[in-house]
């Protein structure tokens, strides 16, 4: 669903009706735009987000490349990487324009590189500037603008951490609050140990809600399945899934109806890539490789016959020069009894 808003004069911005009860976190090098026309023909109603994006690639670089987007995705958010108020606020104002529901920004990638350019989970130990942040971004924008964090970074104590962090963004005027209930190390530890080491604290995350009980608060962190969703959304307003949505994308046919309570796209994970099978067509027209799209469903089938073989003909068909779509409708006659959408 989505409702005209007009914004400013006779300008007016479609905003697709967004829930936070579920979505699909931002993950670099893998929710890029193939992997989301993927993932929204496996849930309608979960909300998917971009890679991070840095404010300097989308104010200089080439914004139809990096911002497009098919209009299948809606709902879907655009992640920032930033800290300079009026670089962000113009990269929102791009963002928008190009048709995004919602500007996220990032302050909780813990690389050296977000490090060194004053963006990301470094951010954590800046509350005010991080508000000032949110305030530019909404003084420009008729879309939601929510924060993604950590519940703190090295020696912080994230009772304290957390807690400014939050009541700061609010007081500016973030609409929500997606936070990974895990600190980052940004000393001694790399950005893939940061993703497993430092212990989860969903129970942080709890008490952020408990505290804040008229702002949405999403949790974030080691969610493995639906059911540890479900379980999540009993404390908290929304849910966000990371590498087991990327890695088993198979769960996500269970979304729709295990947490939205609506029928799911599509009964069996045979259909959907069925139905992808136009995009694709169209994406190879333009020239993208094949392999571009397909690399996002190794993880399509769990405890299917035939999986390691659709997997396997993928990867040695689906990178040659020219490669098609007979190599993938090849590839899903290699699986199994079309079974309807595996439980989560």
């Amino acid at each position: 669903m989505k409702s005209a808003i007009p914004v400013g004069g006779s300008k007016v911005y479609m905003i697709h009706m967004l829930s936070h009860r579920f979505s699909v976190a931002p993950m670099m090098d893998w929710t890029d735009r193939h992997c989301r026309v993927f993932h929204r023909h496996l849930t309608r109603r979960g909300l998917l987000y971009t890679e991070m994006l840095t404010t300097g690639a989308i104010i200089h670089g080439d914004r139809v490349r990096l911002l497009g987007f098919d209009a299948v995705e809606h709902p879907v958010a655009l992640q920032l990487g930033g800290s300079d108020p009026r670089e962000l606020a113009a990269a929102a104002r791009i963002g928008e324009d190009f048709g995004y529901d919602e500007i996220n920004l990032n302050v909780g990638c813990p690389s050296d590189r977000v490090k060194d350019g004053r963006f990301g989970a470094c951010l954590m130990a800046e509350p005010e500037l991080v508000a000032r942040c949110v305030d530019a971004m909404k003084r420009v924008v008729a879309v939601p603008v929510t924060v993604k964090c950590r519940i703190g970074i090295d020696d912080q104590d994230p009772e304290v951490a957390l807690d400014a962090l939050a009541r700061a963004v609010v007081a500016a005027g973030s609409d929500a609050l997606i936070v990974h209930a895990r600190k980052a190390w940004l000393n001694g530890l790399s950005p893939k140990e940061n993703r497993d080491i430092p212990p989860l604290d969903y129970d942080r995350v709890y008490r952020l809600k408990r505290a804040m009980p008229d702002v949405p608060v999403i949790i974030n962190g080691g969610v493995r399945s639906i059911d540890e969703a479900k379980a999540h959304l009993t404390h908290v307003d929304g849910v966000m899934l990371g590498r087991a949505a990327y890695q088993e994308p198979w769960r996500l046919l269970a979304v729709d109806h295990e947490i939205f309570g609506g029928p799911a796209p599509h009964a069996t994970m045979q259909d959907a890539l069925e139905a992808m099978m136009p995009y694709i067509e169209e994406q190879l027209a333009r020239g993208t490789r094949l392999h571009a799209i397909t690399r996002h469903f190794v993880g399509a089938f769990h405890a299917v016959p035939g999986a390691r073989a659709f997997r396997r003909h993928l990867a040695e068909q689906g990178v040659k020069p020219g490669a098609g779509l007979d190599v993938l409708r090849e590839a899903i006659t290699c699986v199994g009894a079309r079974a309807p959408a595996e439980a989560a």
